[in-house]
C-alpha cells in the first residue's frame, strides 16, 4: 500500500516536471521568436542573414543603422526590463500571498516614477540624473512602506494598506508635478510614465543588464523557499525556512532590478501584475514559477511593442497596449476575489 501510493506520487511528480520543462521551453522560443521579430521588423525588413550579420560586427548597408543602432537596443531593453517586471510581480504577488501585492500596486512603481518625473520637470536633469533618482526612488519608498507597516510581527495586510496608501500619495505628487511643469517638459515626463522602449541605447542599458543577471539568479535559487513562504509564516519556518531572511533577500533583490527596469523603459503597465498568475496558470503547482514569470513578462513587453509599432496608424508605447490589457484583467479578478469574500 505504501509502495504503491510512492508510486503515485513519483507519477504525479514526473507529469508536473514534464509540465513544466515544456510550459517553459515554450514560452522561451515564443520569446525568441519575438526577439528575432524586433530585429527584423520596421519600416524595412530585413533577412535572417542581414540581422546575423550586424550582430556579429559585419557592415551591411542599411542594416547596420536599423538593426545596430535602433531595433537590437530596443530589443534588449524589452528582453530585460520585460524579464524584471515579471520576476518582481511574481514575487511580491507569492511572497505576499495575494494577486493584487505587485509592486504597481504597492508603490514601489511609483516612487521610482515620481522621483523620475520631479528630476525631468523640476531640476530639468539629464537622462543618467533621471535614471539614478528613480531608483533611489523605488528603493526610499520600499523602506518607507517597511517601516510604516512595522509592527510586533509581520503583517500581508498590513503592508499591502500602507503601499496602497503611499501609491495613492505618489500618484498626486506626480499629478501636481505635471500641472505646475513647464509646457515643454510634460510630453518628456508623459512618455517616460507611459512606459517605453523608444530611444533605448546599448550604453545606457548596462545598469540594468548587470543587475538582472546579479540578483535575477537569487531570486531563482531561492524559488522553492518561495513557495514555501506562500504557505504562512509558521508553515514555512516549521520547514527549516528563515523566513525573515528569506523574505529580506528576496525583496531587495526583486527591488533593486524592478528600480533598475522603471529607471530604464518607464513604469510599463500591468506587467509585473500579469506575469506571475498567467505563468502560474501554464505551469501549474508543483515547481516554481519564477522563470516562466519572466519569461511571461518578456513576452508581453516584446509582443505590446510590436502591436504599438506596426498595428495602429499610429504608433503608441509598450505601456498603452499592456495597460489595454492589464486594465480587464484587474477588474476580473477584482470581482473574482469579491465573489470569494477576499475583499
Amino acid at each position: 500500500m505504501i509502495n504503491e501510493s510512492m508510486n503515485l506520487i513519483m507519477v504525479g511528480r514526473s507529469k508536473r516536471r514534464r509540465r513544466f520543462i515544456i510550459v517553459t521551453s515554450i514560452l522561451a522560443v515564443i520569446a525568441f521568436a519575438l526577439c528575432c521579430a524586433m530585429l527584423m521588423l520596421g519600416n524595412t525588413i530585413y533577412p535572417v542573414q542581414d540581422v546575423i550579420g550586424v550582430l556579429f560586427g559585419e557592415e551591411v548597408k542599411g542594416a547596420s543603422f536599423a538593426v545596430g543602432t535602433i531595433r537590437y537596443p530596443r530589443m534588449v531593453a524589452g528582453v530585460f526590463a520585460g524579464f524584471a517586471f515579471g520576476v518582481s510581480g511574481y514575487v511580491f504577488q507569492t511572497m505576499l500571498r495575494n494577486p493584487l501585492a505587485n509592486p504597481n500596486v504597492i508603490g514601489i512603481t511609483a516612487g521610482s516614477s515620481s522621483a523620475a518625473v520631479f528630476c525631468i520637470i523640476i531640476l530639468q536633469a539629464s537622462n543618467t540624473v533621471v535614471s539614478i533618482a528613480s531608483v533611489i526612488g523605488g528603493l526610499a519608498t520600499v523602506l518607507v512602506i517597511f517601516l510604516l507597516s512595522k509592527g510586533s510581527s509581520f503583517s500581508i495586510g498590513r503592508l499591502i494598506l500602507v503601499g496602497i496608501g503611499i501609491q495613492a500619495m505618489l500618484d498626486a505628487v506626480i499629478a501636481y508635478l505635471l500641472m505646475i511643469g513647464q509646457e515643454h517638459d510634460i510630453p518628456t515626463a508623459m512618455r517616460w510614465l507611459s512606459g517605453s522602449l523608444n530611444g533605448s541605447k546599448t550604453e545606457t542599458l548596462y545598469p540594468l543588464i548587470i543587475t538582472v543577471l546579479i540578483f535575477a539568479p537569487v531570486i531563482i535559487a531561492l524559488g522553492q523557499r518561495l513557495e514555501l513562504l506562500e504557505l504562512g509564516e509558521q508553515a514555512a519556518t516549521s520547514l527549516g525556512i528563515n523566513t525573515d531572511m528569506t523574505r529580506l533577500v528576496l525583496i531587495i533583490s526583486s527591488v533593486l532590478i524592478i528600480a533598475l527596469a522603471t529607471a530604464t523603459t518607464g513604469p510599463i503597465a500591468f506587467v509585473a501584475f500579469l506575469s506571475g498568475p498567467i505563468a502560474r496558470r501554464l505551469v501549474g503547482v508543483g515547481f516554481s514559477s519564477v522563470i516562466p514569470a519572466g519569461l511571461v513578462g518578456i513576452i508581453l513587453v516584446l509582443a505590446s511593442d510590436l502591436v504599438g509599432q506596426f498595428a495602429f496608424v499610429a504608433r503608441y508605447p509598450v505601456g498603452v497596449i499592456t495597460g489595454i490589457i492589464g486594465a480587464p484583467y484587474l477588474i476580473y479578478l477584482l470581482f473574482r476575489m469579491n465573489r470569494k469574500g477576499d475583499l
